[in-house]
Formats: structure tokens, C-alpha cells, sequence
């Protein structure tokens, strides 16, 4: 009975707090024709609760970033913001109008962002306790939400769908864009990049999941795990896992940071004003420095540093004699605090210079010649030598010289071995004419020296013994001279016919066959990766000419689209090549099996044979024209890399020299017009082919293919210009969803591929121009027709 009479007070009492409640909430909204004013004190809503709180932000004097951030911590902590690339000044609005329109303006009444979505109209904007932002129509639905337009943060409870990405800030207060991305790609895959900044075009992947597929989702969920998931709920990949940290009792958040790393951060909520701080759960990737090796661009830091890290923070370091642009901006690298060593002929300035050594040290991609089998002090004296050498890196009798400006720096001790920087002796700086006045004090003290104490008798009867000297050496060992020349001027060891027959356990294990030679696989403990392929050389006629074209093309190479020649074996009647093994095989075994490769694979891959080229051409000391590109010569490594091999038919050029006669040489259907008509060759006939490849990279067929049903696909250039000049791109892409997706960049890399096929070798672009092309830094304009094919 008491019960009875007390329920309804009790309903009231329910009643009230609920009203209470919601009279909470509503307050907190933002409702038709309110705003929020810059500057002002009342510039914020919070969330129910007040943990979370959407506004005005002031991020420099006269700057306001419209921002949600954690409301209950003493330290700023910004989850999102709208406005990062253009802070809005004191007295700019952010309002939703009488007619459901949400925007920030600044003074003048000039929009600056919205949030509208398309024909709807916005009844509230709620600031929500989960941290999420939202715009609600009449029925309470949630129209536009802050958690599916991420900037660099998600927080529990946060889904992000393939297609999504968080980008870093520029700098910790600098909310604009930054050089790093994350990205759930339309294949499935999650990946950290760097970007060719300022642009926002991805550059070099640094971590992935490596796993593909459709419905992935990208979740944060409230028990504190970051984890891939699919549609179907099973799990992907776990990027965080966190059982410890209850959501009742901290604060968490993930983050891409601007320093490119992602990190899980907890902040315990009971902790009191002064006490708390954000501390790291995880970190993605494990170590960023040893992560970023990007073949374009300067790193995980600036060009000319190097980056360390220690477990949880990543750092930026300037070397000896140098010293960064701007300390407040690392990622803008370090500037050289000395002047360069002179290039003049007459002093190569080598006693001004001198080195600093620092262990575990390396820069991948800057080096432009690398030497086997030296000392340390014949590296040192090399590089003194070089005016254009700016550091070296020794390592287990194998020296790397380095250009600058140095990139992709790194400090660890898993590298090993050690780089010496060359620096000008007591780091002084001289301006020019004090070096020429120097040069011209160390001119005449050689002039003096020469002529107080020799003697041009005895001078010539010196030069005259070591001629004779050196013609008996020639006379008596040809061969081994022969071997000498190739290992010093080429860096090139020289293995045993006995030490290739064992380490490939007798030649049994076989990789692949040509007109000259077999490819086997082998292991030697003492190379790189420890797996080999040797090629061995049927010696019969064209096979010795091979032998040397393939040393003389590859023997000074070193660049990532070229597969490295590790050595040789010149004995009695055995030519072998011993090369780097490439675990994936060949480019046509890849691309014409029956599950094709991804478009994002096959995008890199053509881009990387195209550099690959383009270094052959223009960028190597000696130019090279390789004469036989087709898939069967593209290799792939671990990571899926294409690098160019088989340089049997390559055609060395001279200095100043741009063209060639030869033989017919290459295979028939990548072969240019000019090979047949008897006119000079030149690197165009590789352009030719290039193009050739690229149309079977972007179809995953191959350039002749008699079992279509259609007998006008058979010859893949003449179908995908038919295709080209139908406009029915779709046809060469058929049931490749993401090449679909992706039809615009199909429809360039046609292109790019016609224009390479034309049949006059001048209408061709050059591998230059190509891979401005293909990476989007040149615009492709419409191929002519073509009016005759060759095959």
C-alpha cells in the first residue's frame, strides 16, 4: 500500500530528472539561427557530460580554429577541426541558419567550410559524449557526422569505411595537412604513406596491413581495441589491443602524428589538474626510421638528417657541419654549414677536408657508386677524391659513396657498419675567393716543389720502366688482369666455377632459360640475402659477346628497379653471372596468371620499370639502351618491386653519343619500326617496348593472344586503340572492380602507352617524360592515331 501511494511521486520524480536531462542536452545544441563567435566567451558547446566540447579554438593571435577537443584536461587536445589549412580571425561565425544551412564565415560574412549534406536541411548540431560531432535533421537522424570526416584522430567507439584516411597535422600547432597519410584503401588494405608534400598525392608506403578484400572496416572500439574487421565480423588485423585501460577509468584516442607515426595514447581521467598526461599505448609502425624508404622524397625526416627512435618518439638529428632550416621544422632538413669541396681540375681540395664518423648510419638511394672488397681508408681516399662525394658509408668491406642532398637518414643498430661525413676541417667557412687564393698559394708551392727536386731524366726513365713493367703483366696474364679490371673498376667479386657448383648444389635447382643460358638458384652465406641466382652461359657463338655486354650494362648499376649483378666466374671455358635472388619471379609469371595482380600493384610496378629505364638513359654514368624489355626480363622482389634484368643485348653508348647501329636484337612483338628499316637506334626502341608493356601491365594480357573469341583482340597495342577511339576503356579493365574504379589513371596510362608505340621514334616521349606521366606530375595529352603496327 505504501508502495502505491508513493509511485506516483516516484514517476514524477523520473519524469523531472528525464526532463532534466534532455533540457541538458538541448542546451548544449546548437539550434536554428544560433552561432558561435570567435573570440567571444560563450565561442563553445560542450557534450552532455562535458568530456567533449565543439568551437572556437585559438591557435594563434589572431587565429581561431573551429575544432572539437577532450574539455575536461588541462592539456589541449584536439580530436578534429574544420578549418586547419585557414584559421579564421577574431569575430568569424560559425551559425546555422534560419534555413538549415551550417557554415563558418569569417567577419565579412565570407564562407570558409560547411557541413551541409546535399538537400537536406539541418533541424540541430549536437556536440555528443562519444566525442562525435553531428548535424540531425527533424527526425533526430544523423545527417552529417564528425566521425566519418576524420582529420588525424579516431576515438572509441569510431568506424572508419574503405576509402577513408586520417592525414597528420603539418607540425603539433600547425593543423594544416601534413606529409603523412592512413589510409583504408578500395582494395581492402590499410596503409601508412608519405606524400609528395605539399601535394596530397600518396608517395611511398612505410606499413600495411597486406590484407585485401571488400567490407573491411577500419574500428575502434570501446574496449580499446583498433582492429580490420570484415563485414562478416571475423578480424583482419589487430592494430592495438588494450584490456587494461577501462573507458570508465581513462581517456583514449589514436592518432596519426605529424611526426608520420600512429599512436594509441590513455589519459587517466581521475588523475587532477596537474597530474595527468596523455601516455602511449602503442605505436605503428614499431620503428618508423627503419620503416620510410622511399625512393623519391627525403624520409622519415628532412633531407640532409637523420632519425632515430627510441621505442615511442621519433627525433630529427642534423650532422656534423650542419644545421637545420628551421629548428621549429625539422621535416625541412638540415643545410650544409661549409663550402663544398671544389671541383677544379688543378686542386681537389683534399687536405682541407676530413671525415666524422658516426656508427649505424645509412641513407638508402643517395649513394651513386658503390664499391666491393675495399678498406676503409681506400673508400676514405675515394671519396677525398670526389668533389661530389658528401659522405660514405663502409660496411663488412663494401663502400657506398653518397650525393646529396641525403635522404631517408637513419640511425640503428640493426644497420650496422658505419658512415663517415665529409666535412671541411675544423668545420671552417670559406667564401669563394678565399678557396681560390688557396688554390693558387697550393698551385705554385707544387710548382716550386716540382721543379727544386726532380729531375725530367730521371722522371723519364721512371715512366719508361713501368711501361715495360705493365706490358709483361698484359703479356704474361691476360686473363687475370682481365678479372682485376673487373672486380676493382666494377665492384665486382669473383667466385670459383667450385663455389658456384656447390652453393647451387650442382646447377639443379632452375629459375628460368634463354637462347644463351639457364638461371639457377643458389645459396652462399656470404652474400646479401644469402640466396642467389647464377646464370650460366652455354658457350656458343653470341654467348661470350653476351657475357660481356651483361657486365659491362649492370657491372656499375646499383638502382632500385635493376636487379644487382653480385659477381662473375671468368674461368678456362665457364662464363657464370651471379645475381641478387628475386623471390617472386618473373613479371610475366605475375601478371598473366589466372587471379590477377591488384591495379594499385600493377600502377607501381609499371612506374618502377619506367625509372628503372629512365636511370639507363639519362641518369647512369654511361647510357644504356637495353634492347629486350618484356615482362619475361622484369623481376620482383619480397615487396613486389620490378627490377629490370637480363642485359645480354643491352647497347652501351658513348659520351655525347644518343645513337646506335646494330643488328636486329630484342623479341618480336616488343621490337620498334627502326630495328627493320635499317635506321639508327636509339633509346626510343626501349620507349617502344615500354609501351608495349605497359598495355599488358594495365590488361594483364599478353601482346599476342589467339584464344579470344574476338579475332580483332588478338594483337593487344591494336585492340586497346581501337578501345582508346571508341571510348570503351572498360573492355581492357573487364571485371577488375578496382581498376574500374580507378578509370580516369586507366584511361592516362592507354594513352601514355600509345603515345610510346608510335612509329615514329621522334613522336615518342622520352622514359623522362614517361614517368612524369605515369605519376601525374605532367599532363598526357591525346596520342595521334596510329596508322600502322609492327609486331
Amino acid at each position: 500500500m505504501a508502495f502505491v501511494q508513493f509511485y506516483p511521486i516516484l514517476l514524477s520524480l523520473l519524469f523531472a530528472l528525464f526532463s532534466l536531462s534532455v533540457l541538458a542536452q538541448t542546451t548544449s545544441n546548437i539550434t536554428l539561427g544560433t552561432s558561435l563567435t570567435a573570440g567571444e566567451d560563450d565561442s563553445f558547446r560542450a557534450s552532455p557530460s562535458g568530456e567533449f566540447a565543439f568551437g572556437f579554438k585559438q591557435i594563434e593571435e589572431d587565429g581561431f580554429l573551429l575544432a572539437t577537443w577532450f574539455n575536461k584536461i588541462p592539456e589541449e587536445t584536439i580530436v578534429w577541426s574544420a578549418n586547419g589549412q585557414n584559421l579564421t580571425p577574431k569575430g568569424s561565425k560559425v551559425e546555422l541558419t534560419s534555413n538549415g544551412w551550417f557554415q563558418l564565415v569569417d567577419p565579412n560574412g565570407k564562407q570558409i567550410w560547411n557541413a551541409n549534406p546535399l538537400g537536406t536541411e539541418v533541424a540541430y548540431a549536437a556536440m555528443l559524449d562519444s566525442g562525435n560531432f553531428v548535424l540531425r535533421g527533424q527526425d533526430s537522424q544523423n545527417l552529417w557526422q564528425s566521425f566519418e570526416q576524420p582529420t588525424d584522430t579516431i576515438l572509441p567507439g569510431q568506424v572508419l569505411n574503405q576509402q577513408a584516411q586520417l592525414v597528420a597535422r603539418y607540425l603539433p600547432t600547425n593543423y594544416s595537412r601534413g606529409r603523412f597519410q592512413f589510409n583504408l584503401q578500395d582494395d581492402g588494405n590499410l596503409v601508412l604513406y608519405t606524400t609528395f608534400f605539399p601535394t596530397d598525392h600518396v608517395n611511398s608506403a612505410y606499413w600495411s596491413t597486406q590484407a585485401f578484400g571488400t567490407g573491411f572496416s577500419l574500428i575502434f572500439n570501446l574496449s580499446g581495441y583498433i582492429i580490420l574487421r570484415a563485414d562478416n565480423g571475423t578480424i583482419i588485423s589487430t592494430i592495438s589491443s588494450n584490456t587494461m585501460y577501462s573507458r570508465k577509468d581513462f581517456y583514449q584516442r589514436a592518432v596519426l602524428d605529424y611526426d608520420g607515426v600512429f599512436r594509441h595514447y590513455i589519459y587517466p581521467k581521475n588523475s587532477g589538474s596537474s597530474t595527468g598526461s596523455w601516455s602511449t599505448f602503442s605505436v605503428t609502425p614499431s620503428n618508423i626510421c627503419l620503416r620510410v624508404n622511399e625512393e623519391m622524397g627525403s624520409g622519415a625526416c628532412g633531407f640532409n638528417s637523420y632519425c632515430t627512435f627510441d621505442g615511442t618518439n621519433k627525433s630529427c638529428h642534423c650532422l656534423n657541419g650542419y644545421s637545420f632550416i628551421d629548428p621549429s621544422d625539422v621535416m625541412q632538413g638540415c643545410k650544409q654549414d661549409f663550402v663544398s669541396q671544389s671541383c677544379d681540375q688543378t686542386s681537389r681540395e683534399t687536405d682541407l677536408f676530413d671525415f666524422h664518423e658516426m656508427s649505424n648510419m645509412e641513407w638508402p638511394f643517395s649513394d651513386y657508386e658503390h664499391f666491393q672488397s675495399v678498406s676503409e681508408d681506400w673508400c676514405t681516399q675515394e671519396c677525398l677524391s670526389d668533389c661530389f662525394c658528401s659522405s660514405i658509408v663502409f660496411k663488412d668491406g663494401e663502400c657506398w659513396k653518397k650525393k646529396q642532398p641525403l635522404s631517408n637518414g637513419r640511425m640503428d643498430p640493426s644497420v650496422g657498419g658505419k658512415a663517415l661525413i665529409k666535412i671541411r676541417k675544423d668545420n671552417a667557412t670559406l667564401i669563394p675567393e678565399d678557396i681560390n687564393r688557396d688554390n693558387d698559394r697550393s698551385k705554385l708551392i707544387i710548382i716550386g716543389s716540382t721543379l727544386l727536386s726532380s729531375s725530367v731524366f730521371f722522371n723519364l726513365v721512371l715512366l719508361v720502366a713501368a711501361c715495360l713493367v705493365a706490358y709483361r703483366c698484359c703479356r704474361s696474364n691476360p686473363k687475370g688482369d682481365q678479372d682485376v679490371q673487373l672486380t676493382s673498376t666494377m665492384n665486382l667479386r669473383s667466385f670459383t666455377y667450385e663455389e658456384l657448383r656447390q652453393g647451387t648444389k650442382g646447377f639443379t635447382e632452375e629459375l628460368g632459360r634463354g637462347a644463351f643460358s639457364i638461371v639457377y638458384k643458389g645459396f652462399l652465406p656470404d652474400t646479401p640475402g644469402n640466396l642467389i641466382a647464377v646464370k650460366k652461359l652455354n658457350m656458343v657463338k653470341g654467348s661470350e659477346k653476351e657475357f660481356e655486354a651483361e657486365v659491362s650494362a649492370i657491372g656499375r648499376r646499383h638502382h632500385r628497379n635493376l636487379v644487382q649483378l653480385l659477381g662473375f666466374c671468368n674461368e678456362g671455358e665457364d662464363r657464370l653471372l651471379v645475381y641478387e635472388f628475386m623471390s617472386r619471379g618473373t613479371l610475366a609469371e605475375f601478371l598473366f596468371k589466372d587471379q590477377r595482380p591488384t591495379w594499385s600493384q600493377r600502377v607501381d610496378i609499371a612506374i618502377g620499370i619506367a625509372k628503372g629505364l629512365l636511370y639507363l638513359h639519362e641518369e647512369c654514368s654511361t647510357h644504356i639502351i637495353h634492347c629486350d624489355i618484356k615482362p619475361q626480363n622484369v623481376l620482383l622482389d619480397d615487396s613486389y618491386i620490378a627490377k629490370i634484368s637480363d642485359f645480354g643485348l643491352a647497347k652501351l653508348l658513348k659520351i655525347d653519343q644518343t645513337v646506335t647501329t646494330t643488328a636486329i636484337r630484342g623479341t618480336k612483338g616488343y621490337v620498334a619500326a627502326e630495328w627493320f628499316n635499317n635506321k639508327p637506334i636509339t633509346m626510343k626502341v626501349d620507349v617502344y617496348s615500354f609501351g608495349v608493356l605497359l598495355l599488358e601491365v594495365i590488361c594483364c594480357r599478353k601482346k599476342f593472344d589467339l584464344n579470344v573469341e574476338d579475332e580483332h583482340e588478338v594483337v593487344l597495342i591494336e585492340w586497346a586503340y581501337e578501345c582508346f577511339h571508341h571510348r570503351r576503356l572498360d573492355l581492357l579493365v573487364e571485371n577488375d572492380e578496382e581498376a574500374q574504379i580507378d578509370m580516369k589513371k586507366v584511361e592516362e596510362y592507354v594513352m601514355i602507352g600509345i603515345w610510346c608505340i608510335q612509329e615514329d621514334p621522334s613522336a615518342r616521349p622520352t622514359m623522362k617524360q614517361v614517368v612524369l606521366m605515369l605519376e601525374g606530375f605532367m599532363d598526357v595529352s591525346n596520342p595521334p592515331d596510329l596508322s600502322s603496327f609492327t609486331s
